[in-house]
C-alpha cells in the first residue's frame, strides 16, 4: 500500500502493514445519500490511517458512516475526524469504533465527528468508541452536535457582512479541516446552496 491518498469507496477493508501510511477522504455532497463501512487494520509496527471526511444534507439524504480502526501492532496511529452539516429532514449517523488489541502498546488513535444541525426537522446520532486491550496508549474520542454561532454571527453582521454571507463563512470554517485539496470550490458552492 505504501504512502497515499485517494478518495475511497464506500464499503471497503484495509489492512495496513508495517511502517506504511493508509490516507482516506469521503465527501458527501447535497443530493446523495451514501452507506460508508469502511474497516481498517493498522497489521504491522509503525503502520499508521488518516481519515477525514465531510457531509453536506439539504434534503431528506440518509448518510450513514460507520468506522472500525483496529489498531493490532505496537507503535500504530490514526486519527479520524469527520464533520458534516444537517438541514432539510436529512438523517445523518455516525458509528466509528477504535479497537486496541492486546500488546499493542505505544498506540496513539484519535477520532472526531462534529455535526451542525441548521433545521428542527435534520437528525443526528453520533456513536464515537473506544476499546482498549494495552497499556501505554493514547487514545481519545469526541462528538459534538451544535447550530451555528449566535455570537459569531452577531460579530460578522456587526462588521457590516450580510447575514446569508456570514453563515456561508461560519459553514466553510467549520468544514475547513477537511476539505480535500482541488475541491474547495466545489465545497463552496454546495454550501452556498445550503
Amino acid at each position: 500500500m505504501g504512502h497515499g491518498k485517494y478518495i475511497a469507496p464506500p464499503k471497503a477493508q484495509y489492512q495496513v502493514a508495517a511502517g506504511e501510511t493508509l490516507e482516506l477522504q469521503y465527501v458527501v455532497l447535497p443530493g446523495e445519500s451514501r452507506d460508508i463501512d469502511v474497516s481498517i487494520d493498522l497489521a504491522g509496527p509503525g503502520a499508521e490511517a488518516h481519515l477525514k471526511g465531510l457531509y453536506l444534507c439539504n434534503s431528506d439524504e440518509k448518510v450513514n458512516i460507520r468506522v472500525v480502526m483496529h489498531h493490532k501492532a505496537p507503535g500504530c496511529k490514526s486519527t479520524q475526524l469527520f464533520n458534516g452539516i444537517a438541514g432539510g429532514s436529512s438523517n445523518f449517523h455516525f458509528d466509528g469504533v477504535i479497537v486496541v488489541a492486546p500488546g499493542a502498546d505505544g498506540t496513539e488513535a484519535y477520532q472526531e465527528n462534529h455535526n451542525i444541525v441548521l433545521t428542527e426537522e435534520a437528525k443526528v446520532e453520533t456513536r464515537p468508541q473506544l476499546e482498549i486491550y494495552a497499556d501505554d496508549v493514547k487514545c481519545s474520542h469526541g462528538a459534538t452536535t451544535g447550530r451555528l454561532g449566535e455570537d459569531e454571527l452577531f460579530y460578522m453582521r456587526s462588521r457590516g457582512i450580510p447575514e446569508k454571507e456570514a453563515r456561508t463563512l461560519q459553514m466553510l470554517s467549520f468544514l475547513s479541516p477537511v476539505i480535500p485539496e482541488g475541491r474547495r470550490e466545489e465545497i463552496e458552492a454546495a454550501v452556498r446552496a445550503l
